[in-house]
């Protein structure tokens, strides 16, 4: 499969999955952090609620481990007394451009919504 073809197949599989979002949420997530938002609060188990900038960052950190630690990147390490996860890098993220992070974190995104709901995003 050339490297064209794959970029196309990931975005045509981001779509669906941003379009499946809109169904849920009644509004089409924006980007990637908007994904990744979603997912942090999901994370967080408390439900949707007003958030500070802060916790929102936070919120974003905790979806980006969650998501790389379905390849072993990130391990959970503890939850704390207000049960927020924290997470420990387990291996070296590759040196990526800005294009190739974004490509990474998208692939498992989407692999975070496959195994987590079960669903097939093709």
């Amino acid at each position: 499969m050339t490297l064209l073809k794959k970029d196309l197949d990931l975005e045509k599989r981001w779509g669906k999955l941003l379009e499946g979002l809109r169904e849920i949420f009644g509004k089409k997530p924006a980007d990637l952090n908007a994904v990744l938002f979603i997912i942090g609060v999901q994370e967080l188990g408390k439900g949707p609620r007003h958030f500070s900038k802060e916790e929102k960052q936070d919120l974003m950190h905790i979806a980006t481990c969650k998501v790389l630690s379905l390849s072993g990147f990130y391990i959970l390490d503890f939850i704390d007394q207000d049960g927020w996860p924290h997470w420990k890098l387990e291996k070296s993220l590759p040196h990526l451009n800005a294009s190739e992070q974004e490509k990474l974190l998208k692939i498992h995104v989407l692999e975070y919504f496959e195994e987590e709901f079960e669903i097939d995003i093709q």
